[in-house]
């Protein structure tokens, strides 16, 4: 009786090793299971995370340009809201422009006209030469090809010159006409607009121009001496100094 027990005992000890031998195994498999799902949750979790990582570069690199493109819109804004200013200030400056020429054109004529005013009442320095740069004035205004602006520039130009025929010394050589039958070459002075006068390519007689008279006077032998000093100092052959020389009076001829 007592063997049967133990036998009993037995097979159900090696029953017991037996279902826990499969217990450890299962839960062996379990833990391998387990395991690899945890490795493949991981790469993943990995794998999202540098996606994740990739995406917030995308999006920083995206804010970047936003950024840059918002700074050069305002930029390109500023530069179209100046452009606009200009381009009306451009047509104010047109309309103006046509204004100040309807007015420039027929000053311009007026001055030409005060020009030939001044030459023709003026002593006769430079006399055919002033002539002649009236006349190309009065041509270059009817030459489509030069500017309002140069033809204006020439004109204020041509009064300058005028202007320096009344403060400068000068001389050149030009023709005398002594009576209406009598036309000489000569050397001729000018001193401002206060005294004119000519001597003969021989240095031997001296006229003066009378602008009362309008006409050419002869002098004395009493001027020749301030006369030839005022031509050496004229043509640098003589230092400045003080001169005597007959202003626009009536002299008589000798």
């Amino acid at each position: 009786m007592n063997l049967r027990k133990t036998s009993v005992a037995l097979m159900m000890a090696a029953l017991a090793t037996g279902a826990n031998a499969d217990s450890l195994e299962q839960a062996r498999s379990i833990e391998s299971k387990i395991n690899a799902a945890s490795a493949y949750t991981q790469k993943k979790i990995d794998k999202s995370a540098e996606a994740t990582l990739s995406i917030s570069a995308e999006i920083e690199q995206l804010q970047e340009e936003i950024k840059n493109l918002t700074v050069y819109r305002d930029h390109l804004a500023r530069l179209v809201d100046s452009q606009n200013a200009e381009a009306g200030s451009l047509k104010s400056q047109i309309r103006g422009i046509s204004e100040t020429r309807q007015g420039v054109v027929p000053l311009m004529y007026n001055m030409i006209d005060g020009l030939r005013t001044i030459v023709a009442s003026d002593k006769p320095v430079r006399y055919e030469q002033r002539l002649a740069r009236i006349a190309k004035l009065e041509v270059m205004m009817g030459q489509a090809d030069v500017s309002d602006a140069e033809k204006y520039r020439r004109i204020l130009e041509a009064y300058q010159i005028e202007m320096d025929y009344g403060t400068k010394l000068g001389i050149y050589q030009g023709k005398v006409a002594l009576s209406e039958q009598e036309n000489i070459e000569a050397d001729l002075l000018y001193l401002g607009r206060i005294s004119l006068v000519a001597r003969s390519l021989d240095g031997k007689h001296y006229w003066a121009w009378n602008d009362t008279q309008s006409s050419w006077q002869g002098l004395d032998t009493s001027f020749a001496k301030g006369i030839d000093k005022a031509f050496a100092i004229a043509s640098k052959q003589a230092a400045p100094s003080l001169i005597s020389l007959p202003v626009s009076v009536n002299v008589e001829s000798k």
